[in-house]
């Protein structure tokens, strides 16, 4: 049975390495699109009209350089517990956004991982998505501060 237990451990570690993978890949992905065109991701910023005027150039200039600095570190295993505390929360804002826009019944464009205003804005698949990106985050989250903590405490 510890051969099993072993196994399983192996199993979580490999399993949670790979869902930080995973989630510092979505982050540098949706980052390079928004850096390389900052004035129309300042445009979908101010469409969700939660911004003031003032913070809408510095967040549209600022938030892609973090997510890409976040997603770099979740990938390296730097400063982890730094990188997955504000990579969750800036999924969690990200959410909360989307979902209060629609509620107001404002269709606005993502702005997630593309600067374009072409096709459908916000939609199911929009919810549903930045959920399974939300469920991603808080699973790695518990592996960092809740299962790391765990593990220190049954060391022998």
């Amino acid at each position: 049975m510890a051969t099993q237990n072993g196994r399983r451990t192996l199993l979580d570690q490999s399993l949670f390495f790979w869902l930080r993978l995973i989630l510092g890949g979505i982050f540098i992905v949706a980052s390079v699109d928004k850096i390389q065109n900052p004035a129309a991701f300042a445009e979908i910023i101010f469409n969700y009209q939660i911004l003031p005027g003032a913070a809408i150039n510095l967040a549209a200039i600022v938030m892609p350089w973090l997510e890409l600095l976040l997603g770099c570190l979740l990938l390296l295993g730097f400063w982890l517990h730094g990188a997955v505390l504000l990579a969750g929360l800036l999924i969690l804002s990200f959410f909360s956004a989307l979902m209060f826009n629609l509620a107001r019944g404002l269709n606005v464009h993502c702005g997630c991982f593309s600067t374009s205003t072409a096709g459908d804005p916000a939609t199911t698949w929009y919810i549903v998505r930045d959920s399974l990106f939300l469920v991603l985050a808080g699973s790695v989250f518990y592996d960092v501060f809740i299962r790391s903590r765990t593990r220190s405490d049954n060391k022998p």
